[in-house]
């Protein structure tokens, strides 16, 4: 099987399972009542911005295991909250974040060194 067509069904398998469960975040956040009361884009947004900013805080603590999911450290269990939180938008708002990755790498590995040269 040549590159090419591995990438490709990696892509198609990658898409459809991040798909899927990305539907199923966002339904499971209906029935846990989030979507009771209007949602506002601002709001979603800020709260991905919060679950990094707990990933920072447990950095800044030593990274110790989270208090919830112990088998993974704190800065784990954030960045999955963070995922979590961008797959329950984009399911609510219908975004293709799963294309857009793809998209995004492939884009990504056409650029120079540090994108021409870009401190951080």
């Amino acid at each position: 099987m040549s590159r090419r067509i591995k990438m490709e069904r990696l892509t198609t398998d990658f898409e459809n399972e991040f798909d899927t469960l990305q539907a199923d975040i966002h339904e499971l956040a209906k029935s846990k009542g989030w979507y009771d009361m209007e949602r506002h884009d601002a709001e979603m947004i800020a709260l991905m911005h919060s679950e990094l900013s707990e990933a920072l805080e447990a950095m800044r603590n030593g990274n110790p295991p989270d208090d919830k999911i112990p088998d993974y450290s704190g800065v784990e269990a954030e960045l999955a909250d963070v995922v979590i939180r961008i797959m329950d938008f984009a399911e609510y708002k219908g975004y293709d974040v799963s294309g857009a990755i793809i998209k995004k790498h492939e884009m990504n590995k056409t650029r120079s060194i540090r994108h021409g040269g870009k401190k951080f």
